[in-house]
């Protein structure tokens, strides 16, 4: 029995089905799937559940209302996790955060 489970993470450009990466070992399928906005994520996170995933976890750089809207598009049928950053680590984040709002589009 494959267990598979998904990483949703916000990628600008990307494509959610042609830029993703599934590693298939030991039983596990994990899937990294990019969006280019959150916005995409609750349709995506629905799209997986048809192929199977049984768990989801977003990118700490979701907001947490895009982070809700995934998890009322998948109305309690899989967990959704969503990655926070130990307090050690939030200036690191917060800088990278500002990095990345920079990024010309």
């Amino acid at each position: 029995m494959t267990v598979s489970w998904a990483y949703i993470y916000e990628h600008p450009g990307s494509d959610p089905v042609a830029d993703r990466v599934v590693l298939d070992r030991a039983g596990q399928r994990t899937y990294l799937v990019p969006v280019p906005d959150p916005v995409m994520a609750p349709a995506v996170a629905v799209d997986l559940l048809a192929e199977g995933v049984a768990l989801i976890e977003l990118c700490g750089g979701f907001a947490l209302a895009a982070a809700a809207r995934v998890a009322e598009a998948v109305g309690g049928r899989v967990p959704v996790g969503h990655v926070t950053f130990a307090a050690d680590s939030v200036r690191g984040a917060t800088r990278y955060g500002e990095l990345f709002e920079a990024q010309p589009d």
